[in-house]
C-alpha cells in the first residue's frame, strides 16, 4: 500500500473513532447503548486488523509472513476475549463479567505481539545481530520493566492487589494484563534500538495501540482497587482506540528502516539507547530514596526485586565492558590492515614505492652505509603477451618472493610499479656487486607457474652510499639506480650495473 492511500485511511479511521468516543461521551445514548456501541466498535476493528493481517501474512514470505501471522493470532486473541467480555457486558448485563475466556484473551494478545516483534527483530538486519548483544537487549528489557515494577509497587500496585485479594475480577485483568503491555512496549523500544527493520510504520501503531489498551487497563485496575463495580465509558477510551491502531498497524506500508545518521552525531534512538536503562532505575532510586527518608518502609519484595535490578545493570556494564574491548580489538586490527594495504602492494604484498621511499629517508638519515637496487624483470611482457595477464601476475609474485628470500630479512623489497622492483639494504655487510649477484642467481632458476614454465632474467641497476652526506637525497640514489639500470639493459640485460663503476662510466 503506498503511503498516500494509507494517510487517507488513517484519517477516515481517525475521524470514525472521533464521532464514536464523542458519542459514547456526550450523554446522547444511555449506558448500556454507550457500552454497546463502545464494545461493538472494538469488536470491528480487532476483526479488521485479524483479517487484514492473516491475508497479508498469506501473500508475503520469509520474516515478513511470520511476523504477520503472529499480529493475525494476537488479534484472534483479542476478538475472542472481546466477544467474551461484550456477551457478559451487553448480552448479560453483567458488569464485571468473570468469565475465564475474556482475561485470557485479552492477556494472550501482548504477548503473541510480542512475538511478532521478535521475529521481526531477528529475521530482518539489525545493528547488533550477534548473541551477546540480545543478551544485551534482554538486559534491557528486564531492568527497565524491574524497575517500574518496584516505583509502581511502592505507589500504587501494592494498594491494588490487597484490594483485588478481597474482592472482584482475577488478577491477570486487575494487573497482568496492562503490565503484559508494559513489557512488550518496552522490548519493542529496546529492539527498536538495534534493529533497523522493527523501526517501520506498522510498529509504530503496535506501539501506540499497546500504549492506549495499557493506559485504560491501569484506570481499570485502579477503579477496581478502589472497589468500583461500575466502570465509567470514559476508562475505555484507550480500549476503544487500541483496536483501530491495530487496524492502521495492518494496512500501514511497512519501510526498511536504513535511514542514516550524519557521521560523527548520534541520533535520538542511540541516545536512549545509552541512558535506557538508567534513567527508570535512576528515578525509582531517586523515588525510594526519597520515601525511605520520609518514613516510607520498604518490604522483602520490594527489596529483592530492587537488588536483581542491580546486578542486572551490573552484568549489563560486564558484558558492554567486553564488547567495548572487542571492538577496540577489532578497530585495532583494522588498522593495521589499512595500514598494510596503504603501503603494501595488492598483487605481490611487498612493500610499494611509497613505503619504499619513506624508509629509504629514514636510511638516508643515519649514518650506515646503505645500497639501493632497481630491478627491471627482463622477458616479462612476452609472458603478458603469451600467457595473459593472470600468468604475468603468477611471474610477478614468484620474482617478489625470489627477492625476499635473497636479502635480509630487515631489508625492504618493493614493487615499484609494473615489472619493476626495488631493494633497499640498510648497513649492507658485503660489497653492492655481491648483492646484485644474487639477485641474478636467484633468478637464474625457471619460474614454475600453473601455467607452465618461463626463464626469466632481470637488468639490476645499483646505487651506493657509504658515508653519511646532507646532499644526498632520495631521488638522488633512485636516479641512480634507475640510470644504471637501463645501462645493464643496453649491454645485453641480465647484468648487474653500479653506478659509478666502469661500465656505468663508459656507457
Amino acid at each position: 500500500m503506498t503511503l498516500r492511500r494509507f494517510s487517507l485511511i488513517a484519517a477516515a479511521v481517525c475521524a470514525c473513532l472521533v464521532v464514536v468516543v464523542t458519542l459514547v461521551l456526550s450523554g446522547a445514548l444511555d449506558r448500556p447503548a454507550a457500552v454497546a456501541v463502545d464494545k461493538f466498535t472494538q469488536l470491528a476493528g480487532a476483526t479488521a486488523a485479524m483479517v487484514c493481517y492473516w491475508r497479508a501474512g498469506l501473500r508475503r514470505q520469509g520474516t515478513a509472513r511470520r511476523w504477520r501471522l503472529w499480529m493475525a493470532a494476537s488479534m484472534a486473541s483479542l476478538v475472542v476475549g472481546l466477544c467474551a467480555w461484550t456477551w457478559g457486558l451487553v448480552f448479560l448485563g453483567v458488569p464485571l463479567p468473570s468469565t475465564t475466556i475474556a482475561p485470557l484473551g485479552f492477556i494472550l494478545v501482548p504477548v503473541l505481539a510480542l512475538c511478532a516483534v521478535l521475529v521481526l527483530g531477528h529475521g530482518g538486519t539489525g545493528s547488533l545481530p550477534n548473541h551477546r548483544n540480545r543478551v544485551v537487549i534482554v538486559l534491557d528489557g528486564l531492568i527497565v520493566v524491574g524497575s517500574l515494577f518496584v516505583l509502581t509497587w511502592v505507589s500504587l500496585l501494592e494498594s491494588m492487589v490487597r484490594a483485588w485479594a478481597t474482592s472482584g475480577p482475577g488478577f491477570a485483568t486487575v494487573v497482568a494484563h496492562p503490565a503484559a503491555y508494559l513489557v512488550m512496549l518496552v522490548v519493542l523500544l529496546v529492539s527498536s534500538w538495534s534493529h533497523r527493520s522493527v523501526r517501520q510504520l506498522p510498529m509504530l501503531f503496535v506501539a501506540l495501540a499497546g500504549l492506549g489498551q495499557s493506559a485504560s487497563g491501569w484506570v481499570f485496575a485502579y477503579l477496581v482497587g478502589k472497589g468500583a463495580t461500575d466502570i465509567p465509558v470514559a476508562a475505555d477510551i484507550g480500549f476503544m482506540v487500541c483496536p483501530a491502531l491495530y487496524f492502521l498497524s495492518s494496512v500501514a506500508p511497512s519501510g526498511t528502516g536504513r535511514e542514516r545518521a550524519p557521521a560523527g552525531k548520534l541520533r535520538a534512538g542511540e541516545m536512549l539507547h545509552i541512558l535506557v536503562p538508567y534513567l527508570p532505575m535512576l528515578i525509582t532510586g531517586l523515588f525510594i530514596v526519597v520515601g525511605t527518608a520520609t518514613g516510607v518502609r520498604l518490604n522483602p519484595l520490594e527489596i529483592y526485586v530492587g537488588l536483581a535490578v542491580v546486578l542486572l545493570v551490573i552484568a549489563r556494564q560486564l558484558l558492554t565492558l567486553v564488547d567495548n574491548v572487542r571492538l577496540l580489538e577489532q578497530l585495532r586490527d583494522s588498522r593495521e590492515r589499512l595500514r598494510h594495504q596503504a603501503y603494501h602492494d595488492p598483487l605481490t604484498g611487498v612493500a610499494n614505492r611509497v613505503l619504499f621511499r619513506e624508509r629509504l629517508d629514514a636510511a638516508l638519515a643515519n649514518p650506515e652505509p646503505l645500497v639501493v637496487l632497481f630491478i627491471d624483470v627482463d622477458g616479462f611482457k612476452d609472458v603478458n603477451d603469451n600467457y595473459g595477464h593472470a600468468e604475468g601476475d603468477a611471474v610477478l609474485r614468484i620474482v617478489a618472493q625470489r627477492l625476499q628470500h635473497c636479502v635480509r630479512a630487515q631489508d625492504t623489497v618493493a614493487r615499484l610499479g609494473g615489472d619493476e622492483f626495488g631493494v633497499l639494504v640498510d648497513g649492507y655487510p658485503s660489497p653492492p656487486e655481491e648483492i646484485g649477484r644474487r639477485v641474478l642467481d636467484t633468478m637464474s632458476s625457471p619460474l614454475r607457474t600453473p601455467g607452465g614454465e618461463h626463464h626469466i632474467r632481470a637488468s639490476v641497476g645499483i646505487s651506493h652510499r657509504t658515508a653519511h652526506d646532507p646532499a644526498l637525497t632520495a631521488d638522488d640514489l633512485l636516479g641512480s639506480a634507475d640510470a644504471a639500470m637501463y645501462t645493464a639493459k643496453r649491454l645485453g640485460k641480465g647484468m648487474v650495473v653500479v653506478h659509478g663503476s666502469v661500465e656505468a662510466e663508459l656507457t
